[in-house]
């Protein structure tokens, strides 16, 4: 082997730069993910006719563009590699029942088993007019005029062209499919739910990893340095993530930076040091799912074996607010209600606290019912969004309490947590923190830290 990779492989150990193997090493095969979802989708597609005659939908029209992939795509057609210029998916309530229209650039034989997808295809400008003569829609869900991104992916060339290929009476059709896909995407089916207990699980393992002198050296690593080992547990893993993990940093007699009303990530460069209270708020992403996940650990000083106990009664408070939370919801209750009855509650106790409740699942910040202030005060007038049996969310909230043994200055406490919506409220996939994750004192935290770097 040439010395300069020999040298090269040599540093990229010493520095950590090769993650260790991931904490659950039999994640599904490529192949195998394919057959798994084929099943989701077959269950999917057998309550798809009913949702289409329950929001007055005639006709469903996914719209896929070469290299610009419908995020609808994976979860209402085989989750495979779409190459073609542009492929349509119609869905069609005939009367008696779904038919499922494939308008593909290439055959293929995958797709013919839930689409028809005939050998030799056609283009749209001789497939859509047929079908609108032969069904005659009154109504023709597309994705645009929605409020969220996945409701709203449809291109202005996509629209142009089934605008054209329709012609003007089809084009009076077409409605906001929105509604639609929210209810598709939150309605969680239960083929789904061993796995993505699973995929919480290995975001847990992930965390805890990174929150632990495994990763973390006192004086030495840096926040930059956190994140990229959690980028390099995702590459070790072979899970992706849908944002960039997010490091905090509280610090006694150091004011903490604030963005939007909430703690402020900490820079790159920012040294993590003993007696910090570090935060991570990371996800990850496999086979069409998402976790949101947000964790905290102390630093401990030289002679300490727990953190103070003011930091201790901080976390406790912010346990008590998932408490209220989840005890107060449930199916079909209005989500904004469940806001207002939490955050009366901690007023009556005496807690300062933020609640940003949001789904999970085909996203991370999915489709469906927030527990938020915009689920108490809808300013379009619209009715509170009630919460959907079965649905997943993450539980997302923190509190404030001002620490004794940092000179009364304010912690906030943030949490976040996949959580199942039951009969009887709200259920955790994995248990909720309770203590601080330890990171422990050693000689090493003595290192003085780099001129130009945070003190």
């Amino acid at each position: 082997m040439p010395r300069y990779l020999v040298l090269t492989i040599a540093a990229l150990l010493a520095t950590g730069a090769f993650a260790a193997p991931c904490p659950d090493p039999a994640l599904p095969s490529w192949s195998e993910q394919n057959e798994i979802r084929d099943g989701w989708l077959a269950v999917r597609r057998s309550g798809q006719l009913e949702m289409m005659r329950k929001h007055g939908v005639d006709w469903w029209i996914v719209v896929n563009e070469e290299f610009h992939d419908d995020p609808l795509t994976e979860y209402v057609a085989p989750a495979r590699p779409y190459a073609g210029n542009r492929d349509l998916f119609i869905f069609i309530d005939t009367g008696s029942r779904l038919r499922a229209v494939a308008v593909s650039g290439y055959a293929e034989e995958v797709l013919a088993r839930w689409f028809e997808s005939p050998d030799e295809p056609k283009p749209a400008s001789e497939v859509l007019p047929a079908l609108y003569a032969e069904h005659k829609p009154r109504k023709i869900a597309i994705s645009s005029g929605g409020r969220r991104g996945v409701t709203r992916s449809l291109t202005h060339d996509a629209w142009e062209m089934l605008r054209e290929t329709l012609g003007a009476e089809g084009a009076k059709k077409f409605v906001p499919a929105e509604p639609l896909i929210e209810e598709y995407l939150d309605t969680r089916i239960a083929e789904e739910k061993e796995l993505y207990a699973r995929l919480v699980k290995l975001t847990d393992a992930m965390v805890r990893r990174a929150l632990s002198t495994e990763t973390i050296e006192p004086g030495v690593t840096t926040a930059g340095d956190l994140r990229n080992s959690l980028y390099d547990q995702l590459w070790e893993c072979r899970v992706g993530t849908w944002f960039q993990p997010d490091i905090r940093i509280q610090r006694a007699g150091s004011e903490a930076r604030s963005s939007r009303g909430f703690l402020a990530v900490a820079k790159e460069a920012d040294v993590i040091l003993p007696g910090d209270l570090l935060h991570i708020d990371f996800g990850i992403r496999f086979m069409g799912l998402n976790t949101d996940w947000q964790k905290m650990a102390y630093v401990l000083r030289e002679g300490e074996t727990d953190a103070p106990a003011g930091l201790r009664r901080a976390l406790e408070r912010t346990n008590v607010l998932q408490d209220v939370l989840m005890g107060a919801a449930r199916p079909g209750k209005p989500a904004g209600d469940v806001y207002d009855e939490t955050m009366a509650e901690m007023e009556r106790r005496g807690i300062e606290a933020q609640i940003y409740s949001h789904p999970l699942g085909a996203q991370g910040h999915g489709l469906g019912a927030s527990i938020d202030f915009r689920s108490s005060q809808r300013e379009d007038g619209a009715p509170r969004k009630p919460l959907r049996a079965g649905s997943w969310i993450a539980i997302e909230l923190n509190t404030a309490s001002n620490v004794p043994e940092w000179d009364g200055k304010e912690v906030r406490i943030m949490q976040e947590d996949p959580a199942e919506l039951t009969d009887a409220g709200y259920r955790f996939f994995v248990p909720r923190q309770e203590a601080f994750y330890l990171i422990g004192a050693e000689e090493r935290f003595e290192k003085p830290v780099a001129a130009g770097e945070r003190p």
